[in-house]
């Protein structure tokens, strides 16, 4: 694969959620992600189904499928270890190590394996070894309470917590560690929490709250809904756009592209004005549409954008210019990025099936022909066929 990264080997064992969206990331970079897929099991819906085999999220791996109860399957992935960078688990803590393939039985078969650990709420503490989901994560790190309404917190999608928190998170400690590793010969643990991860991405807003300059009130603050030169305003056709006219420039521009000249719009800092500015630029940003607003002020320096839906995203001018989004067997999806002038990163491969590369990855792994034949045949494997 092409990318700065494909000098490197990743074993993921297979989960949801954060983990497989950093392994998304390092194989759009160019690694090679040897996904560790659990035995096929009928279908039992839910979650589970939802996300497994995501055609997006799982692009670019390599399918093993083994039993992991069975001490010949942990030997398989144990064998693939010795000649890899990086492990990704997303187990609940002690998991890993139940299973025989826990940071200590990995290093003592590769002294400088990077070994990446990603939970919600982190490998120690009163909530280690409890269930949750981003939502929960996201709203023990404070960010949370400062998302929605003033009435009421709204979660933002699970982007915080497990995406942004945890997975891009995981994904940079791991390439930290793994530079470490080139100067030292020795791997280490990447303990990746949510909770860890959402905090951090609020460090502007505990910056800000420490100088005075944000209350811990929702839809009171610049950047949370409640000023009116940054949030959202239904148009005409009831399509909505997105102001974030913060520096006076901007804000001056805004005003003149949109034919303003009440000066009760002079005062944009104060507070206490922004509801009664907020019900004024309503007024008069729905009085065209979404489109009309767009020949108006697109392009200009005014911090103006459409709010696109999913669908519509990919069509717009920009994205298609850069090519941000890109179609694989007809599925819309984001493209890889960031970008690289030198070694640039390309689509890989879609998600594969289940246990799709199980005897090539077994003879990798140096099973002969008869030995991959037995592992077959004892269920400790198991070929797409088989899925």
């Amino acid at each position: 694969m092409p990318g700065p990264l494909s000098h490197l080997t990743v074993i993921e064992l297979a989960g949801i959620g954060p983990g497989p969206f950093a392994c998304m990331l390092l194989a759009d970079m160019g690694a090679r992600v040897i996904r560790i897929d659990r035995a096929p099991a009928p279908s039992r819906g839910g979650l589970d189904d939802l996300m497994r085999n995501d055609g997006v999220v799982d692009r670019g791996r390599q399918s093993l499928s083994l039993n992991m109860k069975d001490p010949r399957a942990v030997e398989a992935v144990l064998r693939l270890i010795e000649q890899a960078d990086i492990l990704i688990e997303g187990f609940r803590p002690g998991v890993a190590e139940k299973l025989g393939l826990g940071p200590a039985q990995c290093h003592a078969r590769n002294s400088k394996l990077v070994y990446g650990r990603m939970t919600g709420w982190g490998q120690s503490g009163p909530l280690a070894h409890t269930a949750g989901h981003d939502i929960n994560y996201v709203a023990l790190s404070g960010a949370l309470h400062a998302i929605g309404t003033a009435a009421q917190p709204l979660p933002p999608l699970n982007l915080v917590g497990d995406y942004g928190g945890g997975g891009m998170l995981l994904a940079i400690g791991v390439l930290a560690a793994h530079s470490q590793a080139q100067h030292t010969g020795m791997g280490q643990v990447v303990d990746a929490a949510m909770t860890d991860g959402a905090a951090l991405l609020m460090a502007a807003q505990y910056g800000l709250m420490a100088k005075g300059f944000w209350q811990d009130v929702r839809a009171s603050n610049f950047l949370d809904g409640a000023a009116h030169f940054y949030g959202t305003y239904e148009c005409q056709d009831g399509k909505h756009v997105s102001i974030g006219a913060i520096e006076p420039q901007f804000y001056r521009q805004l005003l003149e592209l949109c034919g303003v000249t009440d000066p009760h719009f002079a005062q944009q800092w104060e507070q206490g004005e922004w509801p009664a500015l907020r019900a004024k630029l309503a007024q008069v940003l729905r009085t065209r549409t979404q489109a009309q607003w767009c020949e108006v002020l697109e392009g200009t320096d005014a911090c103006f954008s459409p709010v696109l839906s999913m669908n519509e995203a990919a069509d717009h001018p920009h994205n298609a210019a850069r090519s941000t989004f890109v179609r694989q067997d007809g599925v819309l999806q984001p493209a890889p990025a960031p970008r690289f002038d030198r070694t640039p990163s390309a689509l890989p491969p879609k998600a594969p099936r289940t246990g799709a590369h199980t005897a090539e990855l077994l003879a990798e792994a140096g099973y002969v022909p008869a030995e991959i034949d037995a592992l077959l045949s004892a269920g400790v494997a198991f070929l797409e066929a088989s899925a």
